[in-house]
């Protein structure tokens, strides 16, 4: 059942006008129908995008890579001067995060948990607020499908220059130059957009990116220029345990044409081929057997990691 912001034993009453399908949030404490939760105009999130944001992968009620996402929070959270909260601590995180997929019905197949935590309310000033200003914290649930026919046949990206701040290593809610891109990726009927930045291909407008020439690994390492993914993490580690050879080494635009194969690594993406890059095929223009093969390795680290039977999912063998 769903609980209102009275607490984990209040129970939405008959009368109450959201539907008990509602999925769970959690928003300062307290537990609402995501439907009717609410937060102040004078959010410094809302008002300057003064936040972070983190989102595990949840398979069958258990949260992903939970450590390391605790600890990039951990690192958004100092590099912004925000005070940590209680929820980003594990034991209360696991406590919030099962309570929400519990109540919204999240805990069998894959779902989401999504966690913003803000500077908190204040008159707007550029400056912080007084210390002692309580951080907003919220946090909900989604189920997930992943995408499993897009990944079949690859996916197309298009290319454009990378206008964000210079501090994409925070992984803070100021997303606009990420949506605009999205967006332009949308309008020219491809599924994303891959980011250049002095000549060197950073990341996508929300995963990061990696290729394959002269059968090496390659990806933008690992600095203020990119969001350090965990996914991006776990792919390197996979690919160094098989043997394979890798390169925290930028692709740059004139390695473009000798791209042999190219994927994104995001926690919602896993491992997604790219076939066409600006309307031209990668490669052969199909998903390439190192990306492949990774996706395979991925798909059963995470079956093994979370306690789900591997052969419970139609995923590729890992070679």
């Amino acid at each position: 059942m769903i609980h209102l912001s009275g607490g984990p034993t209040a129970t939405l009453p008959s009368s109450h006008p959201y539907p008990v399908f509602d999925v769970l949030a959690y928003l300062n404490g307290q537990y609402t129908a995501r439907s009717s939760a609410t937060i102040s105009v004078d959010d410094r999130g809302f008002v300057f995008g003064d936040g972070v944001y983190e989102v595990w992968r949840v398979i069958n009620g258990q949260l992903f890579e939970r450590e390391r996402h605790l600890s990039r929070l951990a690192y958004g959270l100092q590099e912004l001067r925000i005070a940590p909260p209680e929820i980003a601590r594990a034991s209360v995180l696991d406590e919030v995060a099962g309570h929400l997929l519990r109540e919204s019905n999240l805990t069998d197949g894959e779902a989401t948990l999504y966690l913003e935590i803000t500077r908190g309310v204040a008159p707007r000033a550029h400056a912080f607020p007084p210390a002692g200003t309580a951080p907003t914290v919220y946090a909900t649930v989604n189920r997930f499908l992943p995408p499993e026919d897009l990944r079949a046949r690859g996916a197309a990206a298009i290319t454009m220059r990378d206008v964000r701040w210079l501090r994409c290593d925070i992984k803070t809610v100021q997303l606009l130059p990420n949506v605009m891109a999205k967006q332009a990726a949308t309008e020219r009927g491809a599924t994303d957009a891959l980011m250049i930045r002095d000549g060197a291909l950073t990341e996508s407008s929300h995963a990061n990116v990696m290729g394959v020439i002269d059968g090496v690994i390659r990806t933008h390492p690992a600095n203020n220029l990119i969001l350090s993914g965990i996914t991006r993490a776990v792919i390197l580690d996979l690919a160094r345990d098989a043997g394979l050879r890798v390169a925290e080494q930028a692709i740059t635009e004139r390695d473009l044409p000798q791209l042999e194969e190219l994927f994104l690594a995001g926690t919602t993406t896993d491992v997604m081929p790219i076939v066409r890059l600006d309307d031209r095929p990668v490669g052969p223009g199909v998903p390439g057997p190192i990306t492949m093969n990774l996706f395979g390795k991925l798909r059963a680290y995470m079956n093994s990691s979370c306690s789900v039977r591997a052969d419970s999912r139609t995923v590729p063998t890992p070679a």
